[in-house]
Parts: C-alpha cells; structure tokens; sequence
C-alpha cells in the first residue's frame, strides 16, 4: 500500500504551508499528490504549481469536475500536465453535485453516469491522438453541417497510457468506475464496511468490463490526527462528518448521507442532516456517531494509526491518501512524517 497526500482546496490562507506540505512528501517518498477543486481555486493551476517544485511525488486531480470542462478540454489539460511533470500526472474526474453543477456552471445536473461514461470515451479517443469523432447524446464532435472537422491531438503526453480514475459513492457510479477507470478516488471509506459499500460494485463493474480487479487503484482519502487523546481527535472531525453527511446537498440527493446509511447509521444521518439543513451545526456535529468518525479516519497514536493502516491495506486499499490535521505547517510535517513511521510499522512500506 502506497501513502498519498490531499491538499484539498488551495486559497485558503495556507497556500506557501500548503507547497511546502507538497514539497515534504514529495521527499518522504510519498506516491501522489492530489489537489481538489469546486468553486474556488480551480486543480490544474495548482497541480502545475506543486509539479514544478517537486521532483519524483505525481500530481493527481481529485478532481476536475466534469461541468466545468469540455471533455475534449480536460484531455487538453491532462496531456500538457503530464508533458510539464514528466510523466507524472494522474487524472481523477467527478460529476460533482447539483448545487455546483447547476448553480456555479449552469450545467443541468442530470444523467451522471451516461454523462461521465461519455466524457471518458471522449478524453480516451482524444489522448490516444487518433482524430477525435464522437456522436453521442451529450457532444456531439464536429458538429454536423458546419465548418468542423475531426482534429487530433498535437501534444504528446509523456506515457501512453494516462492513469484515469472517478470520484465514486453510489452503488451504480462505483460499478461503472470499475468497469472504465483505473481506480476510483473515495471519501468516508470504512474498511468495516469495504466490501458490502464499494468493493463488490467495483468488482461488478471490472468482471463486466472483462478486465481483471488486480491493478485497480482503490484511493481512499482519509483525514489523519495524531496524539494520545483519541476522543478529542474524533471531536476535530465532528464539523467536517457533519457538513457532507448533513449539508453537503439537500435533503433528497445527498449521496454521503446516503453513505452513511448503507453503513447502518440510518438514524444518525437523518438526524445530522435535519439539524445540519436547519441551520443547527453544532448540534449535526454532536449528533455524529464517535463510531462514524473512528472507522473512517486515522486517529491516535502512531501505533493505534499502524493497525488502522492494516485494516485499510486489508480492506484492498492501494493508495491511501492521507489528509493530515493541523493548524500549523509544523503540525502537519509532523503528521505527514508519522504516517511514514506507521506505514513502515505496519509492515506495509
């Protein structure tokens, strides 16, 4: 199991700690570094950032969000990100949600997963640099009856092959992950529950595809917090469980509260989504089951986060991708150097 590092969204006050965080896992041997975006600070500015100040860590997208782009766009980005890192770009795509999509890109949130299966194909035929045709129901290129023509691609990417992978949470999307993407990018993944949430749709979609489950990228992103009090570590995650399980979409389409449910905590997602969408936070916070939090985060002392490694290494995690707490740049070295100690800990360096 490799060790990556999230930095999330850029532009939030931490933007030197954040290269510097970067530029130290790139050192410590970690495997990739992803950089989000949604309606803020956009991933492949950042990515070409952290690439040309690091020497060996890939750049991953986690994600480019599939409304903001053109598929023929993003295949653009991603050959020339790949041409500028050496060969060292990842590219994680993802519908994103309907609050975004429609309300930041004015793009109607509808039929994800047709949509993301065509952006796939789009972007495949476009970086193999044959000339790009494609008639489906949402693009449609060249347009008929005009002035287009079929163009290829002009920049050459490094590799052949650029690694592909999907921001996944549902039953159906996990499946078509595996069925077209090398791996699929995760969030609020409990080893616990691995294989009934993700890993049996994933396989669905892989034996559907043909192809076979060894050599997929499972890549969970996991917040880490290191120290001896665990209760009090858990309580730093409470405002970010309870923003995706309560807020993060409404009350009928929240797919992390949705999530949460399939993990048993029917309940407990009702009652953090109600309190959350009416302006409680506090009490969606409290209302988070300490469970919740301990099963789908790294917490403790080094030693407690090495068996919390064993059980994501078992659970088929393959690149675990390490969101460090801390307020300080000190803090999170710290936290980034300790997941190097537990991983060797753990035996699985």
């Amino acid at each position: 199991m490799r060790l990556g590092i999230n930095l999330g969204y850029w532009g939030a006050g931490m933007d030197a700690d954040n290269l510097a965080v970067a530029q130290e896992a790139d050192r410590l041997g970690y495997s990739v570094c992803w950089a989000a975006e949604a309606y803020g600070s956009d991933a492949p500015t950042v990515l070409s950032w952290v690439a040309a100040q690091t020497e060996r860590i890939d750049v991953g997208s986690g994600i480019f969000q599939i409304p903001a782009r053109t598929p023929a766009m993003t295949a653009m980005t991603a050959a020339t990100l790949d041409s500028l890192s050496g060969g060292r770009f990842r590219l994680g795509l993802g519908v994103s949600g309907p609050q975004v999509s429609e309300g930041w890109y004015g793009v109607k949130f509808d039929k994800p997963l047709a949509r993301t299966r065509e952006y796939v194909e789009i972007i495949r035929k476009a970086m193999s640099r044959e000339r790009l045709s494609h008639q489906g129901e949402h693009w449609t290129l060249p347009l008929p009856d005009g002035p287009g023509k079929p163009i290829k691609l002009t920049v050459h990417p490094v590799r052949e092959h650029i690694p592909l992978y999907i921001a996944a949470i549902g039953p159906k999307n996990l499946e078509q992950t595996g069925e077209i993407a090398d791996g699929a990018l995760l969030v609020f993944f409990a080893p616990e529950h691995a294989e009934e949430t993700t890993l049996s749709h994933i396989r669905a979609g892989r034996a559907k595809a043909g192809k076979e489950y060894e050599g997929f990228d499972l890549v969970p992103t996991v917040p880490m917090a290191i120290g001896d009090d665990v209760d009090a570590l858990a309580d730093l995650f409470r405002p970010y469980t309870a923003l995706y399980v309560g807020g993060m979409g409404s009350p009928k389409q929240n797919f992390y509260n949705k999530l949460a449910q399939r993990m048993g905590y029917e309940k407990e997602a009702a009652e953090i989504q109600q309190k959350y969408l009416s302006g409680d936070k506090e009490g969606a916070a409290a209302a988070v089951p300490r469970e919740l939090i301990d099963s789908t985060t790294l917490l403790g002392p080094v030693e407690r986060v090495a068996d919390r490694m064993k059980a994501y290494a078992e659970a088929g995690v393959t690149t675990l991708s390490l969101a460090p707490a801390g307020f300080t740049l000190d803090e999170r070295i710290a936290s980034l150097r300790a997941g190097v100690e537990a991983l060797e800990l753990a035996g699985l360096a």
